[in-house]
């Protein structure tokens, strides 16, 4: 099988790529490398590169002929960046999604998975979130993630393309750049501990995310791509546990066995406060859900960071 990874070559798409090579898969990456980078891609393997633009149609009409099967995580993944820029980001999670779904209908592509969000669903009084909630999207690439899956569900509808929408919730892992505005708070924390610099925390600390480690999302997507009970389904990728911001703080000063310096600062728009999935529908279509702890996750990440635990 061929396939199209876009985003290839950032954080999770490096890891999906590294996954597909060992089933012997040939694996075409887009990146615009805006944030990912070529060095994130194994040496080895049938890979081939297309530095390019999803918002670009002549881009992705090339990017796409001849693959079997579309893996479409390109975004720009920032919350903040989507306020300040709704029509740029706009441009890129939407209009470039609606490319890469024309471009498939167009060519006969059988197979389409694609990278939603848990900031779908907002602030929610009710966890943990089931797929089938009323969504409330609260900023600009919320509902670019939304309008994503809506436009998958008619093309899967009306031209019978085999769509899977995953709503990811906070991918933590190796290669998570801490300097990027992409990148997410684990990354930051981490990256501060290696310089001994002190921690920003947006808000009291106490707001909660479901944190997922990439490996354990890698795994699942290059397993959702042959089951066919995927197919028109949309999914929560959690592992179903909260964890506060403090909590993750104190976890990674156990492990590495020093403090960090904290500093508060005033909530950002369009944070959300709590955040949990439900993994039910992923564990009964794919047979399990993420499983990698926190300490487990957080631990590799500290190795893979050259952070020794202090003596």
């Amino acid at each position: 099988m061929k396939l199209l990874v876009t985003g290839g070559a950032g954080f999770i798409g490096s890891h999906l790529v590294e996954r597909l090579l060992i089933d012997g898969s040939g694996v075409r990456v887009l990146d615009n490398l805006s944030t990912g980078k070529r060095s994130n891609l194994p040496a080895h393997g049938a890979i081939e590169f297309m530095e390019g633009d999803i918002r670009d149609q002549q881009t992705v009409d090339a990017a796409v002929a001849g693959v079997d099967a579309i893996v479409h995580l390109a975004a720009v993944a920032s919350v903040q960046a989507s306020v300040d820029d709704p029509v740029g980001t706009h441009a890129a999670n939407f209009d470039g999604t609606l490319n890469l779904l024309e471009a498939a209908r167009r060519t006969g592509v059988t197979r389409f998975l694609y990278a939603s969000s848990a900031a779908v669903y907002g602030d929610n009084a009710r966890l943990p979130v089931t797929e089938d909630l009323a969504l409330n999207p609260l900023t600009p690439y919320a509902a670019d993630k939304l309008a994503g899956e809506y436009y998958l569900g008619f093309y899967h509808r009306k031209f019978g393309l085999r769509t899977t929408a995953f709503r990811f919730f906070n991918i933590y892992g190796p290669r998570q750049d801490p300097s990027s505005p992409y990148s997410g708070v684990i990354s930051i924390f981490v990256d501060r501990l290696r310089t001994s610099a002190p921690v920003t925390i947006f808000g009291d600390g106490r707001q909660t995310r479901d944190f997922v480690f990439v490996g354990d999302l890698a795994e699942l997507l290059a397993r959702a791509i042959e089951v066919p009970a995927t197919v028109g389904k949309v999914m929560n990728v959690g592992r179903g546990v909260e964890c506060s911001l403090l909590e993750l703080l104190a976890t990674l000063e156990r492990l590495c066995g020093r403090r960090l310096e904290c500093r508060h600062e005033a909530a950002r728009v369009g944070d959300i406060l709590r955040s949990c999935a439900d993994t039910a529908r992923l564990t009964a279509v794919l047979g399990s859900a993420p499983g990698t702890s926190m300490e487990a996750g957080l631990a590799e990440l500290l190795r893979y960071s050259g952070i020794a635990r202090a003596a």
